[in-house]
């Protein structure tokens, strides 16, 4: 192997790593928006929920509810 084959070689190398880190990031950076994704719509669940109470219980205070 001449040393242009060899450089060749080791560029394709460097290549296939890079590729692969940034398919690596990639990934992780889907599964971290994914995650932030239904974090935030399990806060807007329990917000939700804790809002149907409150509404809930001025019904009852002033007789609202059926």
């Amino acid at each position: 192997m001449d040393n242009s084959q060899k450089a060749s070689y080791q560029v394709g190398q460097v290549k296939g790593q890079t590729q692969e880190k940034a398919s690596n990031m990639m990934d992780k950076a889907s599964n971290t928006a994914q995650s932030t994704k239904e974090s935030c719509q399990e806060a807007g669940q329990q917000v939700k929920a804790k809002a149907q109470g409150a509404a809930d219980t001025v019904k009852d205070a002033v007789g609202a509810k059926k």
